[in-house]
C-alpha cells in the first residue's frame, strides 16, 4: 500500500517562494499520472500540477509560469516549486498518485488513489 508524504509548506509573503516535497512509499512514481492538488476554505479541492508517465507536465491556468513540477526518480520524491507565490494560492496542498491513468492526467482527479496528508500553504500580501 502506498504512502506518500508532503513537506515543505508554510507562511511567506506575496511573492515568495517555496518548494514543497512529497516522498513516497510503497509507490514508485514516475509509472503513473502524478500531481499536486490544493484546497482552500470553503472551495473544492482542485488540480495545481501534473505529471504523466511519460514526462507531459500540465498546469491550472493561474499558476503557469510560476509553479513547476518535478520528481527525483534516485530519491521518489515529487515536488513543486512555487514562485512569485499570490494570496489566492494560500491552500492546502496534497500531493496525489495515481495506479489508474499513465497519460491525460490532467482533469481526472477522482482517478488518483493515493493522496498524502496535505501541507499548509499561507500567503500573506
Amino acid at each position: 500500500q502506498g504512502q506518500l508524504v508532503e513537506s515543505g509548506g508554510g507562511s511567506v509573503q506575496a511573492g515568495g517562494s517555496l518548494r514543497l516535497s512529497c516522498a513516497a512509499s510503497g509507490y514508485i512514481f514516475g509509472r503513473y499520472c502524478v500531481g499536486w492538488f490544493r484546497q482552500a476554505p470553503g472551495k473544492e479541492r482542485e488540480e495545481v500540477a501534473t505529471l504523466s508517465a511519460v514526462g507531459t507536465t500540465t498546469y491550472l491556468d493561474s499558476v503557469k509560469g510560476r509553479f513547476t513540477i518535478s520528481k527525483d526518480n534516485a530519491k521518489n520524491t515529487l515536488y513543486l516549486q512555487m514562485n512569485s507565490l499570490k494570496p489566492g494560492d494560500t491552500a492546502m496542498y496534497y500531493c496525489a498518485a495515481s495506479t489508474q491513468i499513465t497519460v491525460s492526467c490532467f482533469g481526472r482527479k477522482n482517478r488518483y488513489n493515493y493522496w498524502g496528508q496535505g501541507t499548509q500553504v499561507t500567503v500573506s500580501s
